[in-house]
C-alpha cells in the first residue's frame, strides 16, 4: 500500500475528483479526513465510502475554507487526534461560465475565494506542523484551462493560473523543509460541472484527444496517489497535466 499509515486531508471530497482522490488514497491504507462544504454532503459522502469499505479509516469536516480561523481550528483537531497531517489535497473549487461583460464583482470574489483563497488558507494551517516534522506533501488541483484559458468564465482559468504559481512558489520556498508542493492539472473530465457543458461542445473536444476519450475521476485520482506516495519522493514544484493530450 502506497500510502499505509499516511493521514490525508482532502478537500471538495464529497464528489467528482475529490471523491476519487478519498476513495484512491483509502484502498493505499491512508486515513483520511474528507472536507466538504455543508455538513450534510460530508456525512453523505463519508458514510458513502464506509459502506464500500468498512475497515476504511474515513471521517469528515466542513469548515469554511475561506475563513483562515475556520480552517485553522479544523485542522488543529485532526492534528490533536492523529498527531500528524501527511498529505493535504487542496481540491475544493468552483467555475462559472458567464461572459466577461457579465461578471459581477461578487461572481469573481466566490470563485477566488474557493480557488485560491481556500488554497492559501489549508496549506497555511498545515505548513507549521509539516516543518517541524520535516515530512508533508501539498497537493493542489489546477485545470488544463490554466495553461490554454477559455472563451467564457474569465474568474476560473485565472484562479488556476494563480494555484500554478502558488505550487512552484510554495515547492521552492518549503523544499528545504522536507515538504513537496505540487499540483495535478486535469483535463475533460466526467464530472458534474462536465454535465453542464452543452455536447455540441464537448465532442469536437474529444476528437482533438488521441484517446478519443475524456477522463474519469479515477485516471486524475491516481495521479494524485503517485505524487502523495514516497514514489514521488523526488518530484516537486511540478504541474502534471492528465489530460490525454500527446506533447513534444
Amino acid at each position: 500500500m502506497l500510502l499505509k499509515g499516511k493521514v490525508a486531508v482532502v478537500t471538495g471530497g464529497s464528489r467528482g475528483i475529490g471523491y476519487a482522490i478519498c476513495e484512491e488514497f483509502l484502498k493505499e491504507g491512508a486515513t483520511v479526513i474528507l472536507c466538504a462544504s455543508r455538513e450534510e454532503t460530508c456525512q453523505k459522502a463519508v458514510q458513502s465510502l464506509k459502506a464500500q469499505n468498512a475497515d476504511w479509516q474515513v471521517s469528515g469536516i466542513y469548515p469554511n475554507l475561506a475563513n483562515y480561523q475556520s480552517v485553522k481550528e479544523a485542522f488543529d483537531k485532526i492534528e490533536n487526534e492523529y498527531g500528524k497531517i501527511d498529505i493535504l489535497v487542496n481540491n475544493a473549487g468552483i467555475s462559472a461560465q458567464e461572459p466577461f461583460t457579465s461578471y459581477t464583482e461578487e461572481m469573481f470574489d466566490k470563485v477566488m475565494d474557493l480557488n485560491i483563497k481556500a488554497v492559501f488558507n489549508c496549506s497555511r494551517a498545515v505548513v507549521d506542523g509539516m516543518k517541524n516534522r520535516g515530512y508533508g506533501v501539498i497537493l493542489n488541483t489546477s485545470s488544463m484551462v490554466s495553461k490554454h484559458g477559455q472563451p467564457s468564465g474569465v474568474a476560473y482559468p485565472t484562479s488556476k493560473f494563480a494555484v500554478n504559481g502558488f505550487t512552484l512558489s510554495l515547492a521552492r520556498e518549503l523544499g528545504p523543509y522536507g515538504i513537496r508542493v505540487n499540483a495535478v492539472a486535469p483535463g475533460i473530465t466526467e464530472t458534474d460541472m462536465l454535465k453542464q457543458v452543452p455536447k455540441e461542445v464537448i465532442e469536437p473536444l474529444i476528437k482533438q484527444i488521441p484517446l478519443r476519450r475524456v477522463g474519469t475521476p479515477t485516471d486524475v485520482a491516481n495521479a494524485f496517489v503517485f505524487l502523495a506516495s514516497d514514489k514521488a519522493s523526488y518530484i516537486s514544484g511540478i504541474v502534471l497535466s492528465v489530460d490525454g493530450l500527446a506533447r513534444s
